[in-house]
């Protein structure tokens, strides 16, 4: 993953920045607190289970840009792994029975399945927790130390992740406008991914401009990725997606499909491609892996 190398695929990138995540997941989960064995196993059932860990490679991305030659992925990891915590806690508790209630999360049984509700609650509680450690016992710099995890406050709570969650579970069985839907998914799905790229051009030394840039590119590509979910959900076979097809259709939830039908979801989809390539025109140095994701996430199966 370094620059000094040369230019890696995003196959190879995607790959080095899931092996780096997941080794430093295991190492915090190693070793379980005494008698609470079957908690720390759930934990790593459901952070360390198949997924694409595209929080933690926005995060190595977005850092690469601004840190050029001197990049050192090594600086990133705590952060990294940290975003996946988050998301993988958000995932648990999504599938609850009291939630969307799925039996079937990336190909294999859901947390709650695999052990039992209660389990799988603590072990979202505890994934979210270990997030803020990470972070907290990581070596980097108090000031941005501070910083990164403001950032992961903001997006993973009441006024990011867990709000637009909360306004998903209010519009089932509504009617919304697009006007309404958009706010939602900005807030459930793009408010974390936002934060990964952004704490990462932090932990790379991007000034406050260059951090707006990298917010309308990140806000750009989190709407896209909802927008394409929901066109899988409509498309791809269960099979393909790792969880129950037309999931959404059967809870009666709003989607960008049932509301702009198929081809007009996809129109919008590359809309927001087109302006998150934009946004990246006015960066310095090499964004290169930064438009090769953003082509990834609109044009992925799964």
């Amino acid at each position: 993953m370094s620059s000094k190398t040369a230019p890696v695929t995003l196959r190879a990138f995607l790959h080095d920045a899931a092996t780096r995540v997941e080794a430093r997941i295991k190492e915090v989960l190693k070793q379980p607190a005494p008698n609470a064995e079957k908690l720390f196993e759930a934990m790593r059932y459901a952070a360390l289970g198949p997924g694409k860990r595209l929080r933690p490679a926005l995060v190595y991305a977005s850092a690469k840009v601004f840190y050029g030659v001197d990049f050192d992925p090594a600086k990133c990891d705590a952060t990294a792994a940290a975003l996946e915590c988050i998301h993988a806690y958000s995932l648990v508790h999504d599938d609850l029975p009291a939630m969307d209630n799925d039996d079937l999360r990336r190909g294999r049984p859901t947390c709650h399945i695999a052990f039992d509700e209660a389990t799988a609650i603590l072990a979202g509680d505890a994934l979210q927790t270990q997030a803020f450690e990470l972070l907290l016992a990581d070596n980097t710099e108090p000031a941005l130390k501070l910083q990164l995890l403001q950032e992961l406050t903001t997006a993973s709570g009441s006024r990011g992740m867990v709000a637009g969650q909360a306004i998903d579970l209010d519009s089932v069985n509504k009617t919304l406008t697009l006007e309404q839907l958009e706010p939602m998914h900005r807030l459930k799905t793009g408010m974390l991914i936002c934060a990964s790229a952004r704490m990462g051009a932090l932990l790379g030394g991007a000034n406050s401009v260059q951090l707006q840039t990298i917010s309308h590119y990140a806000q750009a590509i989190g709407l896209a990725f909802q927008v394409q979910d929901d066109i899988l959900d409509i498309t791809a076979d269960t099979e393909v997606l790792g969880k129950p097809q037309g999931a959404d259709a059967l809870l009666n939830k709003p989607t960008y499909v049932s509301l702009l039908g198929v081809d007009g979801a996809r129109e919008k989809l590359q809309g927001l491609h087109n302006q998150a390539l934009d946004a990246l025109v006015t960066l310095p140095g090499d964004t290169s892996l930064l438009r090769e994701l953003t082509d990834y996430i609109v044009q992925r199966s799964h």
